[in-house]
């Protein structure tokens, strides 16, 4: 016996050596999971890959069709802070002494033609007495304004001067996330200033900014003064109308906002032949179907969107919706957004006639309302 263990005791270890090292190296032949990590090597990039060294041409293209603007307005103060004091208003009254001041603000806007029409946002220009266009090139004039859209914070204003330099439009349903973005404009009224940064996202909503909302984020710088003016692709193409940014201290923190060139242009162009943008409305106030209210309406997993309340005489009371139905499809459409419904019947023409199906008191029902004109937004 121990003559045959010396005898085959080599060939064996050997052969549980091999095995152990197969089992290592070939897992899988023993449905033992395989230890490989499978990496993906990206290809040599050629030159034509690379990104430019600069970005010069595009902020040439662009730049000069990006202006400042210095608004200014008139507003009656208390001669002094005592006025303000509401028990000396309870003795003295309302008649008190006041002062005219002048207060004065920065922006931006975009040369869109060379007839002298510029995009700026509505915050920038509402209620200005006044706004000073400078140009790039050193020339200034007056502005006045064709009309603007408080829901969409866009605003349309026009100068009378020769030989305008305007800006190349992009597509912004084109762009991607990771595009490559620079932001024109005059931030804190130190002059006009160029900052890169990438899109961050598109399609941006809900985040209270306006009524009607589809923002393109990026991480290119934007500060106050940048408001109304150009974001721009890398090769200064015309992509987005700065707009507002996301911040605590009021810089810039890397999340800025911009209205995509596609919605300026409708608005500017509904300002300029009517004065102002027409959208359907309904009339309606629409909240949310939370949990508890799907579980109450028996509809759990369902998308709806309840009616929270109806404005007198409008379309939505006419076609027979009530406080507390609990809204669907709207012309087939999912309502499972009210922001978004809403939205879809703003794009609808007034005149129009939408379907409605319903849900009231546990029993689906069928409407047909006649899109009416919404009213303007209230100033106050």
């Amino acid at each position: 016996m121990p003559k045959a263990l010396r005898f085959l005791g080599w060939p064996l270890l050997a052969g549980v050596l091999l095995a152990l090292l197969i089992i290592q190296r070939y897992p899988q032949w023993v449905g033992l999971p395989s230890q490989d990590v499978q990496l993906t090597q990206s290809p040599k990039y050629s030159l034509s890959k690379q990104g430019p060294a600069s970005y010069a041409d595009a902020v040439t293209l662009a730049s000069p069709a990006v202006a400042n603007l210095y608004t200014t307005k008139y507003v009656n103060k208390p001669a002094h802070p005592l006025f303000e004091d509401p028990q000396f208003r309870k003795f003295f009254g309302d008649n008190l002494p006041k002062q005219r001041r002048m207060e004065s603000s920065l922006g931006s806007a975009v040369i869109m033609s060379p007839e002298g029409y510029l995009l700026t946002n509505n915050h920038v220009t509402a209620d200005a007495d006044q706004i000073v266009v400078a140009l790039k090139d050193g020339r200034e004039t007056l502005a006045r304004v064709i009309g603007s859209d408080p829901e969409t914070d866009l605003a349309v204003l026009k100068i009378d001067l020769d030989d305008l330099p305007s800006i190349t439009l992009g597509r912004s349903d084109n762009i991607k996330i990771g595009d490559v973005t620079l932001a024109i404009g005059n931030p804190f009224g130190v002059g006009q200033t160029v900052t890169m940064g990438i899109i961050s996202a598109t399609g941006r909503n809900q985040l209270g900014l306006n009524t009607y909302e589809d923002f393109i984020q990026t991480d290119a710088a934007i500060n106050p003064g940048n408001s109304g003016g150009a974001l721009v692709d890398a090769y200064g193409n015309l992509v987005g109308i700065n707009t507002a940014i996301f911040s605590k201290s009021g810089g810039s923190q890397g999340i800025g906002f911009a209205i995509p060139v596609k919605l300026a242009l409708d608005v500017m162009q509904a300002i300029i032949e009517h004065g102002q943008v027409i959208r359907g409305w309904l009339g309606i106030e629409v909240q949310p179907l939370t949990p508890e209210l799907a579980e109450s309406f028996g509809m759990e997993g369902r998308p709806g969107i309840i009616v929270a309340g109806i404005y007198r005489d409008g379309p939505a009371q006419k076609a027979g919706l009530q406080p507390g139905d609990l809204i669907l499809t709207i012309d087939g459409e999912s309502a499972s957004d009210g922001r978004r419904s809403m939205n879809q019947v703003a794009r609808a023409k007034p005149g129009d006639k939408i379907r409605i199906d319903i849900m009231r008191n546990g029993e689906a029902m069928q409407l047909t309302a006649e899109v009416g004109i919404r009213p303007p937004a209230s100033t106050n």
